[in-house]
């Protein structure tokens, strides 16, 4: 990647340093990751299926480096990292649906309550990092309208019923017709994407294809 060169860049470079959100050393500003971590990243992608037969794909598993580049975006709240990890997911994207011809990039949407409490949605501000190296629109087809239960902190069994009826989508003729890459962070169960994707699909998109960062399975 080149260095920066003008001095506006370089001032923010010195305030805000960009850094590998692998290891957390200092990295050119339009630059991913460090060197060292960029010859560690996987070469290979992570195909699951969300509940309901929805095709999903993660560049990486939760584990490790990777698994704590995600808790620093989304608990210390690095917003920052939402472009350092787009670029292995959209990687991952080409490779795993090289065919799919994406009319726009949606999120997993966040209660508006807890998105006043956390400043960001992480799914957001990844879509909307995937979406510019795609040269797609980021799109918000989807509203979270119920304040349900965190998945994380619930058994298995429950968590598919804890995300029924929470989501509704917001505007019925962008999706029509429409090819979608849907986007989340982690995906566990596959529950919420399933969720959010039957729901697109209900209302008529073409196809629908998932993506997150990491997958905690294959």
């Amino acid at each position: 990647m080149k260095p920066v060169t003008n001095f506006k860049e370089r001032a923010l470079a010195v305030m805000f340093p960009v850094r590998c959100p692998y290891c957390g050393r200092v990295i050119y500003v339009d630059d991913y990751a460090c060197r060292d971590c960029k010859k560690k990243l996987p070469q290979t992608v992570y195909p699951r299926f969300a509940v309901g037969g929805f095709p999903c794909v993660s560049p990486f598993l939760y584990s490790g480096a990777y698994a704590d580049a995600v808790k620093r975006f989304k608990f210390a709240k690095m917003i920052g990292y939402a472009r350092t990890l787009s670029v292995p997911v959209v990687r991952a994207v080409k490779e795993r649906f090289p065919g799919e011809a994406f009319d726009c990039v949606a999120f997993v949407p966040m209660h508006p309550k807890k998105l006043r409490r956390e400043r960001f949605n992480h799914a957001e501000e990844l879509a909307r990092e995937c979406a510019a190296l795609l040269g797609l629109p980021k799109v918000d087809l989807l509203e979270k309208f119920k304040n349900n239960k965190t998945q994380h902190t619930l058994k298995r069994s429950r968590r598919a019923k804890n995300v029924r009826g929470v989501f509704r989508v917001s505007d019925k003729s962008l999706v029509k017709g429409k090819n979608i890459l849907l986007i989340d962070d982690i995906i566990t169960t596959g529950n919420t994407l399933g969720e959010c994707a039957r729901l697109l699909k209900r209302e008529g998109c073409r196809s629908l294809c998932c993506a997150t960062v990491c997958s905690t399975s294959v």
